[in-house]
């Protein structure tokens, strides 16, 4: 059994990485990876630079870890600039570090991936190997650490058993609960959560727009040219430089278009597109990822992004609905506290001692936060 590197994941053969990817996480299957790759939305000059680990045992794939050399700490969504500037006030360098995560992506999957038939021995064996090979990388690229974001709660003790710190986030994930129609959602609400969704909903529905839900053929080279207009539009207003290439978009929308989700708003007196919002699924869960529009509407915000991907969500049966990073005022429309997880190895000891405390005392925060939270409950009991 052996570890090889490789800088991109066209140098990996297809068929053996689909039999990596994850039953219900769009992010690390084959084309989207290509995706960002081909696009130049990763690459050096983006801080991303793909190392992804790929454990064989003769010429066959057993499993992989997707890596990054950082040199920066944009687009990751768990945030550690504190950290790097403590680093630099001590006269240490915290970058370059190695970062395990979906480019751009706030969204939990796994990150060791085996096939699902070299069992459990398997992948115990497989796990060591890569993790292994990520210390191994450290300590040639002299990295001040390593992190792993976004992992599924099941996949934690692997890391903490390697000496990575586990530190807590705090999303809002919307889960089925058997529900057959949308209205049954609704019902499933308190008096007041329910009066305020379809308060929401009648208000847009006075504003003279038609909305559209698009997936599979029906999307098209116009709708990745209309949404990657749209994402620019929202990162112009709010974070400034956008991530994401066209050619990326252009990309996702001819190759997953079979898992990818568009929600338009059309003006039905000028019949001109105003708004979207793009989300991806995959087995059991969906993901909202992007959104826009070229005009301000009250609540359609709340209706592509949040109402629309729930009537999506329970029209096809899927479980698991994550819309994003942050936003507690999902909390009223039916998304619940969730803690997200990340590993950490610090290999400077200080350092580590001091980054340990500092998320130990995170999450009894957010443990206080979720305990508030769930008083405000938006369902019945």
């Amino acid at each position: 059994m052996r570890v090889e590197r490789l800088s991109g994941i066209g140098q990996v053969d297809e068929a053996a990485w689909r039999a990596l990817e994850p039953p219900d996480f769009p992010f690390f299957d084959y084309e989207f990876l290509r995706a960002l790759e081909s696009s130049g939305s990763i690459g050096p000059r983006s801080g991303w630079s793909p190392v992804y680990l790929v454990c064989k045992d003769g010429g066959r794939v057993l499993g992989a870890l997707p890596l990054y050399l950082k040199t920066d700490s944009y687009g990751e969504y768990v945030f550690d600039w504190e950290w790097a500037h403590a680093y630099q006030e001590h006269g240490l360098p915290y970058y370059p570090k190695l970062v395990s995560a979906v480019p751009f992506t706030p969204a939990t999957g796994p990150k060791l991936l085996t096939r699902p038939d070299v069992g459990e021995k398997g992948r115990a064996a497989v796990t060591r190997a890569l993790l292994d090979a990520v210390g191994r990388l450290g300590d040639e690229r002299r990295v001040s650490s390593s992190h792993a974001l976004f992992l599924p709660e099941r996949d934690l003790d692997e890391f903490a058993a390697r000496g990575f710190l586990v530190r807590h986030s705090l999303q809002f994930h919307w889960r089925n609960r058997g529900y057959g129609a949308f209205s049954d959602y609704l019902d499933a609400m308190t008096g007041k959560r329910r009066r305020q969704v379809a308060r929401e909903r009648r208000q847009l529905g006075g504003e003279g727009l038609e909305i559209e839900r698009l997936t599979g053929e029906a999307l098209g080279g116009e709708h990745a040219a209309l949404m990657y207009r749209f994402y620019l539009d929202t990162y112009d207003r709010k974070w400034g430089s956008p991530y994401l290439t066209k050619r990326f978009f252009d990309e996702v929308f001819r190759t997953m278009r079979d898992r990818i989700l568009l929600v338009l708003a059309r003006d039905e007196s000028t019949r001109r597109l105003v708004a979207g919002a793009l989300f991806f699924f995959k087995g059991d869960a969906l993901y909202g990822r992007y959104w826009g529009a070229a005009k301000d509407v009250r609540n359609l915000h709340f209706e592509l992004c949040y109402y629309q991907g729930i009537e999506f969500a329970v029209e096809r049966g899927l479980k698991l609905f994550e819309a994003g990073a942050q936003g507690e005022h999902k909390l009223a429309r039916g998304f619940l506290p969730s803690l997200t997880y990340s590993a950490h190895e610090i290999r400077h000891p200080a350092f580590r001692r001091a980054i340990e405390r500092y998320v130990t005392q995170e999450r009894e925060l957010l443990a206080a936060a979720v305990a508030r939270y769930g008083r405000h409950d938006p369902y019945k009991h």
